[in-house]
């Protein structure tokens, strides 16, 4: 019996799987195929690159991975910076009212993004950051989940190697960046993977702050690209571009997915 409640599992974690592939592999289809015969119903072996180049020539794809790609590392480094250091206070460095504290901490984690629009604007617009990549990435310097993350990972660390390292000599910038960092390498790899896909999807706040193609990421390129007068509804381009948007964070996934899963085992993510 328990077999069968297994098997009947995994029967339904294929279908869903499979339901979520659908779309994916239309969309990797479609970018292959010629125009002509892109939506139609008969099955061809007829493929083609041309929709890539066309897509590549029609907007500045170039321009667009790299600012991506800026605004990600950006973000990434700023917080695991900043995280590190609060998690560090919040688990080491006794202060008053500390609990309070991490508790308005941990608020943050439950306001939705979109609620802070309006006042981030207003902020980056009397700084003179708007269209800037610095605007972009500035509201996620600080990262409430990491926070909280490295904060569990830095409490499950014997105090006997602060004692030591104090012994040795060693200031707390030092046991930090020494003994933490390095122990704490799982959270660090998971939090990175949180960070790194979601400033790599992210759409709104691009949206709203950027108008010029030097600071554009991919995702606000690609929406601009599909809706252009030029392309309109010609779906093969729209799927190339796509494709070419997606493609970085499936390949990574596929090479790195035991590492991927091993670091959120390891940092207790469920």
């Amino acid at each position: 019996m328990r077999f069968k409640k297994l098997k009947l599992g995994r029967l339904l974690l294929l279908a869903l799987a499979a339901l979520w592939l659908i779309p994916l592999l239309w969309v990797a289809v479609t970018a292959f195929r010629p125009k002509q015969v892109a939506l139609s119903s008969s099955f061809s072996l007829d493929f083609t690159l041309d929709n890539f180049a066309a897509v590549w020539a029609a907007a500045p794809f170039a321009q667009y991975y790299v600012n991506t790609i800026l605004i990600v590392v950006g973000v990434l480094a700023a917080q695991i910076l900043t995280a590190t250091m609060a998690a560090f206070a919040f688990a080491r460095v006794e202060f008053r009212a500390k609990n309070v504290l991490f508790l308005l901490f941990l608020v943050q984690i439950m306001i939705p993004p979109d609620v802070l629009i309006f006042p981030n604007y207003s902020i980056l617009k009397e700084l003179s950051l708007l269209d800037t990549k610095l605007g972009i990435m500035m509201p996620y310097f600080a990262s409430a989940f990491g926070i909280f993350l490295l904060r569990q990972m830095f409490k499950t660390i014997p105090r006997e190697l602060d004692e030591a390292a104090c012994v040795e000599g060693y200031s707390k910038w030092q046991i930090l960046w020494n003994i933490y960092f390095p122990l704490a390498r799982p959270s660090y790899i998971a939090f990175g993977l949180v960070s790194v896909c979601y400033q790599w999807n992210n759409f709104l706040w691009p949206l709203i702050v950027t108008n010029s193609v030097e600071n554009r990421p991919l995702t606000v390129g690609l929406a601009i690209f599909a809706q252009s007068f030029e392309i309109g509804a010609q779906w093969t381009e729209v799927s190339a571009a796509t494709l070419l948007v997606i493609v970085p964070l499936t390949v990574a996934f596929i090479l790195f997915q035991r590492q991927f899963m091993n670091s959120f085992i390891h940092s207790g993510i469920k």
